[in-house]
């Protein structure tokens, strides 16, 4: 059987726009070319549809009736596509093979005249992230498509294409080819904007509130959706700990800051007793003696060591909490951030106790070393409701800080030992079946420097980091879904 397919490619900069479709064109597979835009010139595009938003429920309703092949290949940018050798017939072949909703690719980036490999990772169930990386190309199935399209029950301005592949995933997989496919030209880029805060700008409010409403729409539709119903806690009943809370700081070589953080759990104002516990992961560059010397000074700080030489944040964490002086509540801080004053320890608790929640998250500020804000400023996660936070918390990256924990419930859950997402693995566990409480304005200086763990990683640094959120996700929807079956009543 003879497949064709019809390519759909945003409108754009005209002499990248001729490039991509005179590449495109020399494919025999290729019946038409659509270009999705404003204006009467077709570039030699075969037809022109106006629209307003690509992204939107209305490009999709009319991208549908034009879809009369097999197959679309649908361009996600408007900067210039360079097909690599067979590239069609590569998808189409998966495509059949697979049976897949949707089929995308590694890629190349081109650069002054350099190649430079740009590698997704697999789609897995739980990849509810808007801003999974496909790449630049999707190749789609007709038939999941227009299926897809039919269901759509919302009018979406933003999240229309990630409302699209969340309704084929239903019935289709989406399959990723490892192999670079294709070229992008890269555009120079223009102003130094940090993508890693994008979805709490404030300026971006509007597109979140969308992505959340089509992802809370999926969950229901999979039986994956929590009820706002979770479990209060009545901490009165709670009375086998020494002290009240304690600060858990897991730091490995972090001569620079660390004096920094312990002056600011020391110099908290409390109406409780607090500890500071400091998981010092074997340390080579001074650390240790810093946090030994501050130790001997006061005898609230407590300085641990660990035996084991396996452990990664996650299990710094589990050696504090299990640690017989661990406090009823305990209370995050980053070895290179600081809290911003004096009452931040005493606003976590009282917050526990107001809500009768299992975990807090906190707000905070983002600064350079020397405490300087820096754009967007407060990150307040402010997308977290009492009503919809559980749900939303499988489609955003992070959950905020400063983040405290009911010391039983950590002590039951474990904390994955892992340095990257152990903490968002707790605070999906806690959201399943616990209240989690939010305080909205800043307590927390989170510094960005060089030293950081997450300071100008690589691409492959950057999949392996979303790979195993989205395997957090997997594992958080399944149980979800177990939870609601058991709860079924038949």
């Amino acid at each position: 059987m003879n497949h064709k397919i019809t390519i759909f490619l945003p409108k754009g900069n005209l002499e990248e726009n001729k490039t991509t479709i005179s590449r495109l064109k020399q494919s025999s597979l290729v019946e038409k070319i659509i270009l999705l835009g404003s204006d009467d010139d077709k570039l030699n595009a075969d037809k022109i549809v106006n629209i307003s938003d690509f992204q939107s429920t209305d490009t999709l309703k009319k991208i549908a009736p034009e879809l009369n092949t097999d197959y679309a290949l649908i361009l996600l940018s408007d900067k210039t596509i360079l097909p690599g050798q067979f590239m069609l017939e590569r998808f189409l072949q998966v495509a059949e093979n697979t049976n897949a909703g949707v089929v995308y690719s590694d890629y190349y980036e081109s650069e002054q005249g350099k190649l430079h490999s740009h590698p997704v990772i697999d789609y897995q169930e739980g990849s509810l992230r808007d801003d999974f990386d496909f790449g630049q190309l999707l190749f789609v199935n007709a038939i999941a498509f227009k299926n897809a399209v039919q269901k759509m029950k919302s009018e979406f301005r933003f999240a229309g294409l990630y409302d699209l592949r969340l309704k084929i995933s239903q019935n289709y997989p989406l399959f990723h080819i490892q192999e670079f496919l294709y070229t992008v030209e890269k555009k120079e880029q223009v102003g130094t904007e940090d993508k890693h805060f994008s979805y709490v700008d404030p300026k971006n409010r509007q597109v979140q509130i969308e992505m959340e409403l089509a992802c809370t729409e999926y969950l229901k539709e999979v039986g994956a959706y929590l009820k706002p119903e979770q479990k209060r806690i009545e901490f009165e009943d709670e009375n086998q700990f020494e002290l009240e809370a304690s600060v858990i700081i897991p730091v490995r070589n972090r001569v620079r800051t660390i004096s920094d953080a312990i002056k600011s759990v020391l110099s908290q104002k409390t109406n409780f007793k607090f500890n500071l516990i400091i998981v010092d992961n074997h340390s080579t560059d001074g650390t240790t003696d810093v946090i030994s010397k501050s130790a001997k000074e006061d005898s609230r700080i407590i300085h641990i060591i660990p035996e084991r030489k396996d452990l990664g944040i996650g299990g710094c964490w589990n050696e504090a909490v299990h640690h017989s002086k661990c406090g009823r509540f305990a209370c995050q801080l980053d070895s290179d951030d600081i809290y911003k004053d004096e009452n931040t320890l005493q606003t976590i608790v009282d917050t526990f106790y107001k809500d009768k929640c299992a975990m807090v998250i906190g707000s905070y500020q983002i600064t350079d070393f020397n405490l300087n804000e820096l754009p967007p400023g407060l990150i307040d996660h402010k997308e977290w409701t009492d009503e919809n936070g559980a749900n939303n918390a499988l489609r955003i990256n992070g959950l905020g800080a400063p983040r405290a924990f009911f010391t039983p419930i950590l002590r039951e859950i474990k904390i994955p030992n892992v340095s990257y997402g152990e903490d968002y693995a707790v605070g999906l566990a806690i959201s399943r079946e616990y209240k989690i409480g939010r305080i909205y304005h800043s307590l927390y200086l989170c510094r960005r420097w060089e030293g950081n763990t997450d300071a100008k990683l690589d691409i492959s640094r950057i999949n392996i980091n979303n790979f195993y959120k989205d395997k957090l996700r997997s594992i958080e929807l399944l149980a979800r879904k177990k939870k609601n079956y058991s709860e079924m009543k038949f």
